[in-house]
């Protein structure tokens, strides 16, 4: 009998669930995975609160954190907030698992985001690659593994992960399609990337266990596309007045680039926060008085393809994150503004 992998599963929120990934053609470039959408801002300090766990589990839990901090423009707070971005608990009868990135926002404060119910190798390293945003290695969009679909079904049905179908074709079988994510090439060292027996593939070609970040995970996650150190961040980002006489002039200058507005709402009432011009725009609104908070996020609610967003804001601090609808190649002038109705 062939080894079989102690595997992690995604969780997705429940309106994602009719819009599962798809398998695409064959050939073309190999990519890395890191879902559109689901990045936190660019210099957030995420917080992490435990939900029990040993003193031996929550050490090892902040020190694989560690290695992505030492590389992205992130930082974790382990201080147990109650509202927490990350909640850890360690229920050894629920296996591994994460929600990805701001997903994590979406769920009730008195439930997990992430599970470490094992802590083999690099397990909670994976996890928290789950938390800020990056899928399985294994389901970038053209593929890279050859997968002998009814051996992984079979396996994965057995001890140590009792996965039905569904389950094993959501986290194993099911890939990305390339307008869905971010990517690099498909690195098969990354720590994204479980160990695969041989036997489960059709050419006899499984995957390594990779217990270390590999230095393609160090480069994407610190890249353009996710956290840059020298990128603009919550505490850079450009001011905006509201109600303000003249629109705001910007442009997405570079392929990629996610542009960073901030402004202070002083009396509460109904705001609105709209894009103008040519470029097809995609904006979130977080806050108030946290860069994590999600509010809204809209892409053709203005005019054309402008954003448009209309939300009831009480006084405090809001942040505008902005980025082209084409990641893979759209560039273009816009002019923003917020206002109250």
């Amino acid at each position: 009998m062939s080894l079989r992998p102690h595997a992690c599963y995604d969780r997705i929120l429940p309106r994602e669930l009719l819009r599962p990934q798809a398998t695409v053609r064959r050939g073309g470039r190999l990519r890395g995975v890191s879902p559109l959408g689901k990045t936190w801002m660019n210099g957030s300090t995420l917080r992490v609160r435990f939900i029990g766990g040993t003193a031996a589990q929550r050490a090892k839990a902040r020190e694989q954190a560690g290695w992505w901090e030492a590389v992205a423009n992130l930082k974790f707070d382990f201080n147990d907030a109650p509202d927490a971005e990350i909640r850890i608990a360690f229920d050894a009868d629920d296996g591994a698992w994460s929600y990805v990135g701001t997903d994590g926002r979406s769920i009730p404060r008195n439930e997990a985001t992430m599970n470490l119910g094992f802590l083999d190798g690099g397990t909670a390293a994976h996890e928290f690659g789950h938390a800020i945003g990056l899928a399985h290695e294994h389901q970038n969009p053209a593929g890279g593994i050859q997968w002998n679909e009814a051996v992984v079904i079979r396996e994965m049905a057995g001890s140590p992960n009792f996965w039905d179908e569904q389950t094993t074709r959501h986290n194993i079988l099911f890939r990305y399609r390339a307008d869905q994510v971010n990517g690099t090439n498909f690195d098969p060292q990354s720590i994204m990337l479980y160990f695969f027996p041989a036997e489960w593939t059709s050419n006899g070609i499984g995957t390594e266990a990779n217990e270390v970040l590999s230095a393609m995970d160090k480069q994407f996650i610190a890249g353009a596309r996710m956290y840059p150190k020298k990128a603009p961040t919550v505490d850079s980002a450009t001011a905006l007045v509201v109600g303000a006489r003249k629109r705001t002039a910007a442009a997405i200058g570079k392929v990629g680039e996610e542009d960073l507005f901030r402004f202070t709402v002083k009396t509460a009432g109904k705001h609105v926060v709209d894009t103008a011009g040519p470029t097809d725009v995609v904006m979130k609104l977080f806050g108030p008085d946290s860069p994590t908070a999600l509010i809204a996020e809209d892409d053709d609610s203005g005019l054309n393809t402008n954003a448009r967003i209309v939300a009831d804001l009480i006084p405090g601090e809001y942040w505008a994150q902005l980025r082209h609808y084409n990641k893979a190649s759209g560039m273009g002038d816009y002019t923003i503004k917020v206002r109250r109705l």
